[in-house]
């Protein structure tokens, strides 16, 4: 891990990062989950359950929310701020799901992999940390 708490991910096909294998997606209209849900089928990523999550959801840890089943708030709008977190998906399917995403032309959002730390949160905490996170990068550019 570097001095800024991030560390380089690499591009392992075999190398899974920490969790339940899974996307909880924060934030997105109804139009923009099956935008998403199509881009995984297309890049070959649709055995990774999508989660998305709700404003009922703001409170519940992230850990917990990963396990939730795929079909969990697909249709319901997101009152919450933008971003993925990733988990148990391989470096490889991470830098592939990120390069797919921005051909979808969607709203900026963050984004975060599940760490130890992190699957203890509450949903709204990491968010709002990711927001801190990103006004303080781009300060430093």
């Amino acid at each position: 891990m570097s001095a800024s708490g991030f560390s380089k991910v690499g591009a392992s096909a075999k190398k899974r990062l920490y969790g339940p294998r899974a996307a909880l997606v924060c934030g997105y209209a109804v139009a923009e989950q099956d935008l998403l849900l199509a881009m995984l089928e297309r890049f070959h990523l649709n055995d990774l359950p999508a989660i998305f999550a709700t404003g009922q959801d703001a409170s519940r840890p992230v850990g917990e929310l990963l396990t939730l089943a795929p079909s969990h708030g697909r249709g319901q709008e997101s009152p919450l701020p933008r971003a993925i977190v990733l988990s148990g998906v391989t470096e490889k399917e991470l830098q592939t799901f990120m390069a797919a995403w921005k051909h979808l032309g969607l709203p900026r959002q963050n984004w975060a992999t599940l760490t130890p730390t992190s699957e203890t949160w509450e949903l709204l905490e990491l968010l709002a940390e990711l927001d801190l996170e990103r006004l303080a990068l781009s300060t430093k550019s």
